[in-house]
């Protein structure tokens, strides 16, 4: 927002001189940073992951107003509210659906009284990730279901999921973003792509104590479902779900912290995330 005046006040401070300034300053702010990560995701006032980081992978598709989106239409419009050629400094109106590109599903998405975005706690949001890889399973059936099998052959492998974790779906349909197969709708506007299956969200719930979910996909439920029936399981218990999340092959399956920064609006349903994800050392 910019008050009477603040468009002359702008291209005053448009100057050289501030440009060097802030220059110096992020340069100083750099050479105090500390040559590692370590990420304290708390649960229960416990420190989970206080480990040095050794890759950062960006998990959000660049957000355009063509994103494929569930109900086919685009839910993303920029329009220029002013402009640096003729005001002095870029401004833009966004009309956005909450539930576009990659983003997050609040618990209130599928309830009448779960936390929004705003009331999510920040040590919720930086938590162990499990990546799960289906991607063998989808590229037989694009209707494949992220199951109980998959979550246990991950834990013969990696050990329990941890209790407060997010487990991430990777189908390997981020590779198909660009494509109308991201949305793979039949000639009847069916959709067909990957999701969790009902058993693995409960389990997630009652055995594990997880806390997000996330998929490359559209939807944490797949495709063709008929009743969204892993939303209604998972997120009225007051955990959250991340969908349309990217790169998830540049991490470990384990070994790796996920920060899902979803924008903090009272009342929203989810929004736009910035995901990022931090993977430690030995991988």
């Amino acid at each position: 927002m910019c008050v009477p005046g603040c468009q002359e006040v702008v291209r005053q401070r448009l100057s050289r001189r501030s440009f060097l300034k802030g220059a110096a300053v992020t340069a100083a702010v750099s050479a105090a940073a500390p040559a590692s990560l370590a990420v304290a995701a708390r649960r229960g006032g416990r420190p989970l992951i206080p480990k040095p980081v050794t890759r950062i992978v960006d998990l959000t598709h660049t957000l355009v107003p063509d994103f494929p989106t569930f109900f086919g239409e685009p839910q993303l419009e920029i329009d220029p509210l002013f402009t640096f050629a003729q005001d002095g400094f870029n401004m833009n109106t966004w009309t956005l659906v909450e539930h576009t590109g990659t983003h997050m599903d609040a618990p209130i998405h599928f309830s009448a009284d779960q936390d929004t975005p705003a009331d999510i706690p920040i040590e919720h949001l930086v938590l162990p990730l499990a990546v799960v890889d289906i991607r063998e399973q989808a590229e037989a059936n694009p209707d494949a279901q992220l199951t109980l099998e998959d979550l246990y052959a991950w834990e013969a492998q990696y050990g329990p999921i941890p209790e407060g974790s997010c487990v991430a779906m990777l189908s390997g349909w981020g590779e198909k973003v660009d494509t109308p197969e991201f949305r793979n709708a039949d000639a009847s506007g069916t959709l067909h792509f990957p999701g969790f299956h009902v058993d693995a969200a409960s389990f997630l719930v009652e055995e594990r104590e997880v806390v997000g979910i996330a998929v490359d996909t559209l939807s944490l439920d797949y495709g063709p479902s008929p009743d969204f029936a892993v939303h209604y399981r998972w997120l009225p218990t007051g955990r959250w779900g991340l969908e349309a999340v990217a790169n998830l092959d540049q991490l470990p399956p384990a070994s790796a912290t996920i920060i899902a920064a979803v924008t903090k609006v009272q009342g929203a349903t989810g929004g736009p995330t910035r995901i990022i994800g931090l993977v430690h050392p030995g991988h």
